[in-house]
């Protein structure tokens, strides 16, 4: 009996597969990375037309299937998968974008390629990149640590636009690359909102930024922003706020401190008792907690002929410096739609932006008054005009400014409209022939709006340290675009299946304009009209400038069977910015490629890529001002004529006709290496970058008469290398996936020749030194760029028998003893060295995605290695400065006295030499910062289901904490401008941030 019922039970297990293999169904859910359901998904049995596709909430249903079954995936833009069914009958899937695959598709200059046959130094930021972007004003600082050779330092200051620069600093002028938003060339992505981000391609090598000739010779970064996607509307919106902190000061005296030290200067305040109880942290005067917010909504669909997007923005954020802000709007829309072999297409986006910057006093940051303050001073006075309280050089010996009243008195406004956009259209003459019209606009206004009431911060009668009677008032605007009109013809063609061929051709006119006028006034009467005032100190001026382009281009793609690769690129480009003798420019690259995973004998090793490649060419740059290679007038001046005087005009400056294109020579050896079908990558290139001709402004004779006394010139040959490497590991299996990427580069300058130069300085800085030199950092043949020069220090002079040992005169015990370089007795300018390198030896950066179910996780960890930083701070807080400001308490507890004679820092109002430049204010400037830690929760979807296709919420964190041995505020300096040196700069904050993403 009991063997009779096991054989029923066996026979009905066998009559339900029998069931199942002829006429069973399996249904699931079809995902993006992000937990996204996508629909349009084709879902098909392998060998079969049985298939269908997903929903709108990406679910699908396939019946008549079998146990032995295949499913097949496939998502435009994604890499497809193949299931075999087995006993399942629910099978949920998580497509993985095609960018973690060998088929990604690789925006390139003017096209894209397949990453199999890139043979370019480009690395890709895509969308999965960016989902954890920490709370930024601009795109450029979503970049940080991401990319390998590509190095960004932020500013801390609300809507400032950081520096960007690829493989490091190769020239003495303007290093920022270009920059190109959906086929549109611009200066920045300061009016571009993160969100609309879809993927960035940073091209550093010659063969990917030639073709850009006169304008990518410093590398290119190519954005392409996020466009809707065949299926139903979706509607998208992200939401977050946040608080922003700073919590490192420098360590200053208080009070009863500061007074024992100015007692040593002779100073002895002037003041009544009572003003001694005060005891002012003027650094906590004018830092603060901040808000921010922002609110991003996007609506996107599309079908098989066009897709369409709108997406808005709104931003808002408060500086960590109080009267600081950022505020934008921004919009974009992009659609195309095709009409059999017509293809037409438009993009733009449109943002309005309100900035209140950090102001300065004196032409000091609002920092470095701070720190140099008297702590025994209010804040404020209701007495004194202006109603605050600020130093009288009579009874306090010194003259910092209130630097509250410095930021919050008056105000000073700037707003800015940017727009950008295209429209084209692509029309298909026969299979693989194409010829494509574009016209491009890149237009900005900027209006800055200042006003200063008249204010009176000395409360000592008869002083007036810090004092203005009348009102003053400033207006300035800008504004200027670009047009672009290119067309181009493309032919794509494969032949035998074998011979891959794409040519381009391609003509390029860039037309830009620009206009600027100023104005400012002083109001005697009263503070209450904050409109410019026809007087006699009404002081206005303009200008403006016209910038034109010719280029054509040709270049060609070959590669065998994926194997064997090949790219040459031609470009010839007129530039309006030199004479008619030197006008064109040819700029030319050729690459090679060798896939050697796709030869046969490769077939059964773990390899899913190793690629050869190399490349070599040459870019150029014009950027120098307009008209320099003519001569140019200004007005303005006043000449007298026998008894009267009368207005003239006088030579700009010293024109150039031979004035002529920058160009790099690029060398770039790259090895791409993949293995586990991609599990482990990994990307290892060498290159080296030559600049000749470099274009700089020279100083000339003030003999010459000229306004402008500098001369446009093609001086010298600068040279940059260095290594880049990229690791990655992607596991994707299972309910626990993690991933990590790391990146590291190394990039060394020097100056190879400057023409018979002897030196070109650069960066002065007003400090007591006994006339040793006022120019912090200078280039000089055969040394790194912009490296820092001045004395070398060797301790403090203990007692009179170490001063008489070296016998130098006009020192004391206590004061600074430096190294005679050269063995002639004397301490002078004749001793100085190099005394430290602005630009980091190494940049790194590493990220960390996990997620498990519902959980996901990121990291972002980067940072600057091996520079020096010039800290102009410890100056003043090393007490070398003419008057008793503030100083650190480091300073006061180490100086040198009779009674500690082994103090490691000067005496009080030592020796003028005590305080030149010298390696006693540069620092080590390396530094790891972890940039963002962001942790998220995708709600399940039987909780939302019938509301929203996806809800997330997250908590992040940005510049957690920064591991460095630098001692003032924030290591991460701008590298452009005066690179490598703190002069007070606006210090990162520290954020923390609530989250929401919702999908519907």
């Amino acid at each position: 009996m009991i063997k009779l019922k096991l054989a029923i039970i066996a026979l009905i297990i066998i009559g339900a597969q029998h069931v199942y293999s002829q006429g069973g169904s399996v249904n699931g859910t079809v995902t993006d990375g992000a937990n996204i359901p996508l629909p349009g998904v084709t879902v098909l049995i392998k060998g079969t037309t049985n298939g269908t596709t997903t929903d709108f909430d990406g679910m699908y249903t396939l019946n008549n299937v079998s146990a032995d079954d295949m499913i097949v995936f496939s998502y435009l833009g994604m890499t497809t998968q193949e299931i075999i069914i087995g006993n399942q009958t629910k099978i949920d899937i998580v497509l993985i974008e095609e960018s973690e695959s060998l088929d990604q598709v690789v925006v390139v200059g003017y096209g894209s390629q397949s990453r199999r046959t890139v043979t370019g130094a480009i690395s890709t930021i895509g969308i999965d990149d960016l989902n954890e972007i920490p709370p930024v004003t601009n795109a450029e600082s979503a970049l940080q640590g991401r990319a390998a050779g590509l190095t960004i330092a932020n500013a801390g200051v609300p809507g400032s636009t950081p520096s960007v620069s690829i493989r490091g600093l190769a020239t003495l002028g303007d290093n920022t690359p270009l920059f190109v938003i959906d086929g549109v060339i611009t200066g920045n992505l300061s009016g571009l909102n993160p969100n609309d981000i879809e993927t960035i391609s940073v091209l550093k090598d010659a063969s990917t930024t030639a073709v850009y000739g006169a304008q990518g010779s410093n590398g290119v970064i190519v954005v392409t922003t996020k466009r809707g996607k065949k299926g139903r509307g979706s509607l998208s919106f992200n939401a977050y706020t946040g608080i922003q902190t700073i919590n490192k000061r420098y360590d200053l005296l208080e009070t009863v401190d500061y007074l024992n030290y100015v007692a040593e200067y002779g100073v002895f305040p002037n003041r009544p008792l009572s003003t001694f109880q005060t005891n002012t942290d003027w650094q906590d005067q004018i830092f603060r907690s901040a808000f921010m917010q922002d609110y991003h909504v996007s609506y996107s669909g599309g079908n098989e002929t066009g897709s369409y997007l709108f997406s808005g923005g709104y931003q808002k954020q408060e500086g960590i410096i109080i009267e600081t802000d950022f505020e934008r709007y921004s919009f974009r829309g992009n659609g195309s739609k095709k009409f059999g072999k017509l293809e037409v297409g438009q993009n733009m986006s449109i943002a309005f932006s309100k900035q209140r910057p950090e102001r300065q006093g004196g032409g000091r940051t609002l920092l470095e008054h701070a720190i140099k303050s008297a702590p025994y001073l209010q804040v404020f006075n209701s007495n004194n005009l202006g109603g605050f309280q600020g130093p009288s050089s009579s009874a306090d010996g010194q003259d910092a400014e209130n630097p509250v009243r410095v930021q919050t008195l008056g105000e000073s406004i700037n707003k800015t409209l940017g727009i950008i956009g295209n429209i084209y259209a692509e029309y298909e003459f026969l299979p693989g022939l194409s010829y494509r019209s574009q016209v491009s606009l890149d237009y900005f206004q900027f209006n800055n709006r200042s006003f200063i009431p008249s204010y009176d911060d000395d409360s000592v009668p008869g002083s007036t340290t810090h004092a203005r009677t009348f009102a003053e008032i400033g207006r300035f605007t800008q504004q200027g675009q670009t047009i672009m009109l290119t067309n181009s013809l493309k032919y794509k063609n494969t032949i035998a299946d074998v011979h891959h061929i794409e040519l381009l051709g391609l003509v390029e006119n860039f037309m830009q304009k620009s206009e600027n006028f100023g104005a400012g006034s002083r109001n005697l009467v009263t503070d209450e009209v904050d409109q410019i005032v026809d007087n006699q100190f009404l002081v206005a001026g303009s200008g403006s400038g016209e910038t034109n382009k010719l280029g054509y281009l040709g270049r060609v793609n070959y590669n065998y069977d994926d194997k064997y690769i090949v790219s040459a690129s031609y470009r010839r480009d007129a530039s309006s910015r030199f004479g008619a003798n030197k006008r064109w420019g040819d700029f030319y690259s050729a690459s090679v490629g060798w896939n050697v995973a796709e030869e046969r004998f490769m077939q059964d090793t773990p390899f899913s890529t190793l690629k050869f490649r190399a490349s070599y060419g040459e870019t150029g740059s014009d950027k120098i001002g307009d008209y320099r290679f003519a001569p140019a007038l200004v007005g303005g001046f006043q000449y007298p004529f026998d008894d009267t005087v009368g207005e003239g005009v006088t030579q700009e400056g010293n024109e150039n006709p031979d004035l002529q294109w920058e160009t790099k020579k690029i060398l770039n050896v790259g090895l791409d290496l993949g293995i586990f079908n991609q599990k482990i990558t990994a990307a290892i290139e060498y290159f080296q970058n030559n600049s000749e001709d470099l274009l700089i402004d020279i100083p000339t004779p003030l003999s010459n008469g000229n306004q402008n006394a500098t001369q446009a010139v093609n001086l010298g040959e600068s040279e940059a290398k260095g290594f880049e490497v990229t690791l990655g590991y992607n596991d994707n299996q299972g309910d626990f996936k993690w991933s990590a990427n790391f990146n590291i580069s190394t990039s060394k300058n020097k100056m190879v020749s400057i023409a018979g130069q002897d030196e070109i300085p650069f960066y002065s800085l007003g400090i007591r030194g006994g006339g040793i030199g006022g120019n912090i950092s200078r280039v000089t043949e055969g040394d790194p760029l912009f490296y820092f020069f001045g004395l070398e220090s060797n301790g403090i002079y203990r007692d009179q028998a170490e001063v008489d040992a070296d016998g130098f005169s006009g020192v004391a015990p206590g004061d600074v003893r430096y190294i005679d370089q050269n063995g002639d007795g004397e301490i002078n300018a004749d001793d100085r060295v190099d005394i430290g390198n602005p630009y980091p030896d190494v940049i790194a950066g590493l990220t960390l995605d996990a997620s498990y179910k519902n959980f996901d996780f990121g990291v972002l960890i980067s940072g600057f290695y091996g520079n020096e930083i010039f800290n102009t701070n410890l100056v003043d807080l090393n007490g070398g400065t003419r008057r008793p400001f503030n100083v650190s308490r480091d300073y006061f507890e180490n100086r040198w006295t009779p009674s500690n004679p082994n103090g490691s820092q000067p005496r009080t109002n030592g020796a003028e030499q005590n305080y030149v430049i010298s390696d006693r204010y540069v620092e080590d400037g390396s530094f790891t910062r972890i940039r963002n830690v962001t942790l998220g929760y995708t709600l399940p979807k039987d909780v939302f289901d019938q509301y929203f296709s996806r809800l997330r919420i997250y908590l992040s964190g940005q510049n957690i904490y920064t591991f460095t041995k630098y001692s003032g505020l924030d290591p991460e300096l701008r590298l452009d401008g005066d690179i490598g040196i703190d002069r007070g700069s606006y210090p990162q904050p520290k954020s923390f941030l609530l989250g929401v993403q919702v999908s519907f």
